[in-house]
């Protein structure tokens, strides 16, 4: 969800302005992907780069992502969206940690749609966890070390309850991943959109769509092999 900062710079208004708009076009993201009956969304809301950006902005983010809980929570879990967040929640606070904590168990049970949130996340930081882990199974006799495939290994990703994304949006116009997802996005299709974040609305995800339903899925075959497929 790239382009905060540009959006509010362009208007001579502070990022944070920009970051306050950006929440509003989360709720229309999600809203619009669950009118459309998608049922996993993850949103890439905090990367672990993004801690080096001004001290006053990281803390306002932090505030506003506090806040975002607080108030949007009871619309989703009425809705029945699960909300799940990965990455290392270690550097947050407590009492940030707790609510994130709370959110999780009470809409664990819902299945209309899951949102996962990625905070304090990156792409080599989940290979090298997901290492770390299956070394320790091995080590502790729990998976046997000669016979560790993908699938075995993807289950100690963070990404691990959901299956691979198919389509990859990013805006702000950059055209790289920028960290996110490295293992699950092998094949995803990629997406990439001028459009800044807190202007995405509900025509630009349908138009994203829209591109994505013409592309050709091959995961490695031929175009006659997908054809027989059908």
């Amino acid at each position: 969800m790239d382009g905060n900062g540009r959006w509010a710079t362009q208007r001579n208004k502070y990022r944070t302005s920009g970051h306050k708009a950006g929440v509003k076009s989360v709720r229309r993201t999600i809203r619009q992907a669950s009118k459309l009956g998608i049922k996993w969304l993850t949103l890439f809301a905090f990367s672990s780069e993004n801690w080096s950006r001004p001290k006053k902005e990281v803390s306002m983010l932090m505030e506003l992502f506090t806040r975002a809980l607080k108030k949007e929570v009871p619309e989703l879990h009425k809705n029945g969206v699960r909300l799940d967040f990965i990455g290392d929640l270690s550097r947050f606070s407590d009492g940030l940690r707790r609510r994130m904590q709370q959110v999780a168990a009470l809409t664990e049970n819902n299945n209309k749609m899951v949102l996962t949130i990625a905070v304090n996340y990156g792409g080599r930081w989940d290979i090298m966890q997901a290492s770390q882990k299956l070394a320790l199974s091995i080590q502790h006799n729990e998976v046997n070390g000669d016979e560790v495939t993908e699938e075995v290994f993807s289950r100690f990703l963070s990404m691990s309850h959901a299956p691979n994304p198919d389509l990859l949006i990013r805006t702000g116009g950059d055209m790289r991943i920028s960290n996110f997802l490295l293992w699950q996005m092998a094949y995803a299709e990629l997406f990439f959109t001028p459009v800044l974040w807190p202007d995405f609305d509900e025509a630009c995800l349908n138009n994203a769509l829209e591109n994505f339903k013409q592309r050709e899925r091959r995961f490695g075959k031929i175009p006659n092999q997908i054809k027989e497929a059908k």
